[in-house]
């Protein structure tokens, strides 16, 4: 296996509405405003979302995502209107296995712009990029059993429900929960 370093990929893309590109220094703000405005939402269902972050700490995690980006380590990509570049949300290539090479998606969007098919096409997109231009052979993509909006996605667009794992993790109130395993593979 060629060293991941060595690949080469384009650090950007499009869809039809989106740019969606790995994060830079300074994306700290708009996600820092996108977390305040969508904490409800996200409270329910992502870990970070229960923590306070200052906008200092949005910024370094911003800037440790840049590098986890360039060392391959993880692949979080930042969603942004093509028109207007106002930031919609944020997905990414997870849990990455180099040798297979498999990934896992994860997204959230600023609950501002929910409901307008915005995330749809952004893990469209990003699940063409995971295949045409990493060479995927499978992805991921994992949720609470509850959490409908985002199993609703991989449903869309094709993915196909593997299993459920049952009480595998807490959820962010301390009861055990059920996650969906939606899966495509390289045909």
């Amino acid at each position: 296996m060629k060293d991941p370093l060595l690949i080469d990929f384009p650090y950007e893309f499009h869809t039809e509405r989106l740019f969606i590109r790995m994060p830079l220094p300074g994306d700290g703000r708009v996600v820092y405003d996108a977390m305040l405005a969508s904490k409800n939402e996200l409270l329910e269902w992502l870990e970070f979302a229960r923590n306070n972050q200052e906008l200092e700490q949005v910024e370094q995690n911003v800037r440790e995502a840049h590098v986890q980006f360039l060392a391959r380590k993880d692949l979080r990509l930042h969603i942004f209107h093509r028109e207007t570049g106002v930031f919609i949300g944020s997905t990414g290539l997870h849990h990455i296995d180099w040798m297979v090479p498999k990934f896992e998606i994860g997204y959230w969007i600023d609950t501002r712009y929910s409901g307008q098919g915005y995330m749809v096409e952004a893990i469209e997109g990003l699940t063409v990029f995971a295949f045409y231009a990493l060479g995927a052979n499978r992805i991921e993509i994992r949720c609470d059993t509850k959490n409908t909006k985002s199993r609703k996605i991989p449903e869309r667009l094709g993915y196909t429900l593997e299993g459920v794992l049952r009480q595998d993790s807490l959820d962010n109130h301390g009861n055990l929960r059920d996650t969906c395993i939606y899966a495509k593979i390289r045909n």
